[in-house]
């Protein structure tokens, strides 16, 4: 491995720590914040932070992270905020589904890894407000290199004008870097981020983006920055309009119905669980994305 692409690792994980340190102050301002309206009489939240450690077969040095986890704050009734670097060989069914998925040639010669990003999934208290998911990462084998992730918001009420604040925001940082982004972006996570089963996306949609790798290492690094600086002002803004407005039993109702929906993607078909527990990452950590309550009818 060259002396660059080290070096090109490391500040892609201290992005990745960096932009959790930025959503973690956010999230807990925030609760902060939040002085009147439903659940406004209780401690505001704090995150609760543990280390990580992703188990390799030989017990060598396999990396970890934070895992940073809120429950019953004010605003939010759960949010995780992880952030990993791990590294070693991948096992034989990781490599068979990297190979075959990203037609990467060698895995089975040469089976290293190494992998950074941060993970995040947000559970709210008032279903007025949205949950949301975002997520950025860059993986490396000896073969190659690319970075993914996007954001998608996914509420029980839904609201057209939240809805459109949302993908603004993220269009309008995708279009600093390519105005054909954002629309093959949108679509690849309306796509992503569907329920066969169900017949129907988890929520309204936003960017997902994968095997991104230009060539210009720089370039491609700079746009997936701006993927995460998006989250903040794209969902923030909706949880100050909506923390405040009153609801009942069949608006709770609808949220614990949505949330079933939810865990049901997360553990049949989201790639980063797969890859998380087949990986032997810490599986409370890979886990972190399941509502704390959830109802199927």
């Amino acid at each position: 491995m060259s002396d660059q692409m080290e070096t090109q690792k490391q500040r892609a994980a201290a992005w990745f720590h960096e932009l959790r340190n930025q959503i973690v102050d956010a999230f807990e301002g925030l609760e902060d914040s939040h002085t009147k309206g439903p659940f406004s009489d209780q401690p505001a939240g704090r995150f609760e932070v543990t280390k990580t450690k992703r188990a390799s077969a030989d017990g060598s040095d396999a990396g970890g992270g934070l895992m940073s986890v809120m429950r019953g704050g004010r605003v939010f009734e759960k949010v995780g905020v992880n952030i990993s670097t791990v590294y070693g060989e991948l096992g034989t069914r990781a490599q068979a589904a990297m190979a075959a998925r990203k037609g990467i040639p060698g895995m089975k010669d040469d089976p290293r890894f190494w992998a950074s990003g941060i993970s995040l999934v947000a559970h709210m208290q008032n279903p007025q407000c949205p949950a949301v998911h975002m997520n950025t990462r860059m993986f490396w084998t000896p073969h190659a290199w690319w970075f993914g992730g996007g954001s998608d918001l996914n509420p029980c009420l839904e609201y057209d004008e939240d809805t459109q604040h949302f993908h603004d925001v993220q269009k309008e940082h995708c279009d600093r870097h390519d105005p054909a982004h954002y629309p093959r972006l949108k679509a690849w996570a309306d796509e992503y981020f569907y329920v066969p089963h169900r017949g129907r996306a988890r929520g309204v949609g936003g960017i997902f983006l994968d095997d991104h790798n230009s060539g210009d290492w720089e370039q491609d690094f700079g746009f997936i920055q701006d993927v995460g600086r998006a989250f903040l002002p794209a969902f923030v803004p909706l949880i100050e309009k909506r923390r405040e407005v009153d609801f009942g039993e069949p608006e709770k109702d609808v949220q614990l119905v949505h949330r079933g929906l939810y865990a049901e993607y997360n553990l049949v078909y989201d790639r980063g669980t797969k890859f998380g527990l087949e990986t032997g990452h810490d599986a409370n950590a890979v886990l972190m994305s399941l509502p704390p309550m959830a109802k199927w009818v």
